[in-house]
């Protein structure tokens, strides 16, 4: 305070400007220590976020396969791996439709053909197309008055890798799908 001038509670003293730039620092140094936290974070939910849209893009492909197999297949003559010469065409366009394209792969012997039975509110193999039921019938899921429905299975897999594999605590993994689908 200037001159004789009592100080009074409650009364500050202006401070000179050197004073108060120096504090413009701490926030920098805060910054600069929470900052790497924060991108890791942000890193981590895009992987993971990534993974998940992977995962259902794979699941989308495995149901869109085996919905061009009943398309292009269940009018004709079953079985729809020996009679209908452009399922695995159809399956394999169908699968590498989706935004993942053609990363997405049919595994090897498939699609497969099986009989099946309803059993309750599961399905029940009771057999191969080249090896139908004998009797052609659900007896073996107990109902002998059903006859078995034919049934197209299609698997699929991608190679899924993170975009900062070093930094993301998602791993590589190969993605599995498969979808089932009646031609009957």
């Amino acid at each position: 305070m200037p001159g004789n001038a009592r100080s009074h509670p409650g009364d500050t003293r202006p401070r000179p400007w050197p004073i108060v730039a120096k504090d413009d620092g701490n926030v920098i140094i805060e910054f600069a220590l929470i900052a790497p936290i924060l991108l890791v974070l942000i890193i981590n939910i895009l992987d993971f976020s990534l993974l998940i849209w992977a995962r259902m893009q794979v699941d989308y492909s495995a149901q869109m396969g085996a919905q061009a197999a009943y398309k292009t297949c269940s009018t004709g003559t079953l079985p729809a791996t020996t009679n209908c010469a452009s399922l695995t065409t159809a399956v394999t366009t169908a699968a590498q439709a989706t935004s993942l394209g053609t990363a997405v792969t049919l595994v090897s012997g498939y699609p497969s053909e099986t009989y099946y039975c309803v059993s309750g509110t599961t399905l029940q193999s009771v057999g191969a197309y080249s090896s139908p039921p004998s009797p052609f019938n659900c007896s073996a899921a107990g109902s002998a008055s059903t006859t078995p429905g034919d049934y197209i299975e299609v698997d699929v897999t991608y190679a899924y890798a993170p975009t900062f594999s070093g930094l993301s605590l998602a791993s590589a993994q190969t993605l599995t799908a498969t979808a089932i689908q009646r031609l009957n």
